[in-house]
Parts: structure tokens; sequence; C-alpha cells
């Protein structure tokens, strides 16, 4: 067996079935879950139409770089969003959602037979593919803590210069998972320069980049780069129709930025099976190009967060995020930091799920910036979310138990 498997950690929603082994939550509420990042808003009903109308395609095998009518949707899409002209032909590719595109860039950018072990970057906390897939390509990992003072922004200059000298990949998270923070111009202008310095690659992970609290749209990393007058070298965005137009099992997404970058990656894809099948193409073409659906579901989130936030605001460690759909909240006091605890008397006493901010995160440079926080996924509708945040306000007044 590959021995670098053994460099994995069980994943945040194993951990959170182990902590909730053996506890029998109160009857007296219904179960609400605000664990897992799974959009629940309805799915339109003309993507599910475009999927149904592409289901003759299924005749035949589809192509790993997608066609041209694809490709164009992707560009088409950018340069409404961020005003930029890629070529459709170069510097875009259908992926299989942007989970499955962060692990399969780390196994083609890494370049494992260097020594010591090349290193690949992540913010801590962080989506925990970034970690795998770092792993698995035989690289080590460096967490860059996130800074409370800046609504919770990777602190880049924590990184030791040594450290940027093994670096072959960055991974970014803007907005961010957990914290929704979005990294600003400044940022990136030091970041791009770093990358210059050192040479590694720029992974811009903008998955949540359509759900946003602000009157203005989230920077994105492409953007960042035409802002700052440059190219788009060792710079990959990925982004995905998941979150965006309440798709998840749809698996769609696609990639843009370095040509060179995007010409390896499609090589290392033909041969990993990774190509999307016609009928997702097509509903995926119809998603990217309309977006009355996208300003609905922002609004959705809107008024949900407008009604969720002020009634945790009072009881908990927590404010608006700049974007995404979770809330990144500090548990009281009185629980002397322990998350874990936290949400294991939480779910047995109000039949609440949350996730434990120190499981999404790494002791590193010693500590964890998750440690005392926690994760709620606003992605139920206003009114269950609604009950679940006044069954925390409730539980967060409690002293806890011996």
């Amino acid at each position: 067996m590959n021995p670098l498997l053994d460099r994995l950690q069980p994943y945040p929603f194993e951990r959170l079935r182990q902590l909730f082994a053996g506890v029998t939550p109160s009857a007296a509420y219904s179960p609400i879950s605000l664990g897992i990042g799974e959009p629940k808003h309805p799915t339109p009903p003309f993507i599910k139409q475009a999927l149904i109308d592409g289901l003759d395609s299924l005749s035949g095998y589809p192509a790993t770089a997608g066609d041209l009518k694809l490709r164009t949707a992707f560009t088409d899409w950018l340069k409404k969003r961020y005003g930029l002209a890629l070529d459709p032909a170069t510097q875009v590719l259908p992926v299989n959602g942007s989970r499955e595109a962060l692990f399969a860039l780390a196994q083609t950018v890494v370049d494992s037979s260097l020594t010591p072990r090349p290193i690949v970057v992540s913010p801590n906390p962080f989506y925990q593919i970034y970690e795998g897939s770092a792993l698995l390509a035989g690289a080590d990992v460096w967490y860059a803590p996130s800074d409370p003072a800046r609504n919770f922004a990777v602190d880049w200059d924590s990184v030791p210069t040594e450290v940027w000298q093994r670096t072959q990949l960055v991974y970014v998270c803007s907005p961010g998972n957990p914290t929704g923070a979005v990294m600003p111009l400044e940022e990136w202008r030091k970041l791009f320069a770093l990358s210059d310095e050192h040479g590694f690659v720029i992974a811009s992970d903008e998955c949540y980049s359509e759900i946003y609290f602000r009157d203005e749209p989230p920077l994105g990393g492409l953007e960042a780069a035409a802002k700052l007058g440059r190219d788009f070298r060792r710079l990959i965005a990925l982004t995905s129709l998941s979150k965006r137009s309440n798709v998840p099992g749809l698996r769609s997404g696609f990639v843009a930025g370095d040509a060179e970058i995007i010409k390896r990656f499609l090589l290392y894809r033909t041969y990993h099976g990774s190509a999307m099948s016609g009928s997702v193409a097509a509903a995926s073409i119809a998603a990217w190009g309309d977006e009355t659906h996208v300003v609905d579901n922002r609004e959705q989130y809107r008024r949900k967060f407008a009604t969720v936030t002020p009634l945790l605001e009072s009881v908990l460690d927590v404010r608006l995020p700049d974007a995404s759909f979770y809330l990144w909240a500090g548990v009281p006091a009185a629980w002397n930091g322990n998350d874990a605890a936290f949400a294991r008397a939480l779910y047995a006493q109000y039949n609440v799920t949350v996730l434990p901010g120190s499981y999404l995160a790494r002791e590193a440079q010693g500590s964890n910036p998750g440690r005392g926080r926690v994760r709620m996924a606003l992605v139920a509708d206003t009114a269950e979310c609604t009950e679940a945040a006044r069954r925390i306000a409730e539980f967060a007044t409690q002293a806890p138990s011996a």
C-alpha cells in the first residue's frame, strides 16, 4: 500500500462522529445540523432541465478538456464577473468540482523527488483537502495561521523565509472556509511578490465567491493580478457551481489561469480520467450563463444572516463574515476554549450540530488557531437556522456542567 496514506489525519466529520458516539440528544428538540457546508437551497429548475436535455450525450466519451462551448461559458462568466479576457482554448479547464481539482493540482505541481521534501503552505484553519493533497503528493505542509485582529485573514508574514524557499504550492481560500475572510489587494500583492521571488504556484480556491454580504463582490485572484498589472503566471483560480447555484451533487466547476500550468494539468487529468460528462456540461453551461438565480440565492443568505447573527452576537464572539455561508464563533469563556466539549454538550442538550473549530486546524507554531471556536454552516432555510440560533443562544448562557 502507498505509505503516504499513513500521513493522512481523520477527516473532521469522522472526528465529529467519534465525538458524538454514545450521546443520545434530547428528544425534546428536533435535530438541526449546522455542521456540514452542504447547500440546502433548492436547485433551480432550469439547471435540472438542462441536465435532462443533455442526456443524449451519454452515448459518447466526453473530452477531458471539454468542448469549446463549455470552456467559452467559463470565460464569458469570468468576463462578466471580473472583467477578464481569457482564452477558452488554453486558459480554462472543466473539473468535477473544486475539491477534486484542488487535490489533483497538487499532484501535478509538486516535485516530490527533492530533498528535503518540498513544502505546501496552507491557511490554518483550512479546508482539509489542502493538507491531504499535499501529503499524498509527497510534500510537507506549513500551516499559516489566521489573524483574529484582521477578521481571521491569513498572516503570510508569519511564514519564515526558509519555508518560502522550499515552497512549491500555496493554497489561498478567499472567501475563506471557515472564517469567511476575503483577501484584499495588498495581501495579493505581497503573495505575488513572494511567488516571484521563490517560484511557487498559487492555487486560489474561490468556491464561495458569489455568497457575500457587502455591496462590493469579493476580489478574485485573477482579478487581483490584473489590477496589479500582472499576467497569470504561477496562478490558478478554482471555482465551482456547488454553492453559487445550489448543485453540490452536480460536481461541476472549472480552473483558470496560467496557460502552461493548465497544459500540464490537462496532461495529468487525461490519464487521471477526470472528464466531465456531456449532461453535466450542458447543465453547467446553463448555470454559468444565468445570474438571476445567483442574485436570488445571495439574497436568501443575506436575509438569513441578518436574522441569525444578532441572536448570537450577544452571547458569543461572532460577527458577520465578509462572505461565505459560515459563522465562525468563539465559545463562551466558561468553556476555557474547549470547543469540542461545547459542541458535544450542545448536541446532547439541544440536538444542534456544530463543528469544533479545532477539527479544522492543526497545532502549529505552538497553538491551534481553531481552538475555542465552532463553525456553523447556515445552509438550511431561515426558519431552521433561526431555531438553531435560539437554542445555541440559550445554551451559551448556561454554565458547563461538571
